[in-house]
């Protein structure tokens, strides 16, 4: 099972960005997924996160700028970014809980983090 993360890139300030996480594999069920930021020189830290019944949190600091959500049918989750500003800048991670296993079972829930992708606001 992976988690390719995808979308990065460098915007201007009030620009722009949605980033989607992909996992792959024999995967049973999706539980919580999260997405992480790391800006440089600091810890990682949640920006969002959505369980698999919609209860959803933000960060305050993207509150009404991000939007977290997922496509369950195509194990896909979303982080659409706007009015970003340059202290957004960081390396971005999809955490997912998922439950995999073999076809038929028996499954387990697991952690999986993707690979990070760096999202640069600048002028």
């Amino acid at each position: 099972v992976q988690l390719q993360a995808s979308g990065g890139g460098s915007v201007h300030p009030r620009g722009r960005l949605r980033l989607s996480c992909r996992a792959s594999g024999s995967i049973f069920r999706g539980h919580t997924i999260r997405w992480y930021r790391q800006p440089p020189g600091k810890q990682r830290e949640l920006v969002a996160s959505m369980t698999n019944n919609g209860i959803i949190y933000y960060d305050d600091s993207v509150k009404g700028r991000f939007t977290i959500f997922r496509d369950n049918a195509n194990n896909t989750v979303f982080l659409l970014m706007d009015s970003l500003k340059p202290e957004d800048t960081a390396v971005y991670y999809c955490n997912a809980d998922l439950e995999v296993g073999p076809p038929g079972g028996p499954y387990s829930i697991s952690d999986f983090w993707g690979q990070g992708t760096q999202v640069t606001v600048s002028s």
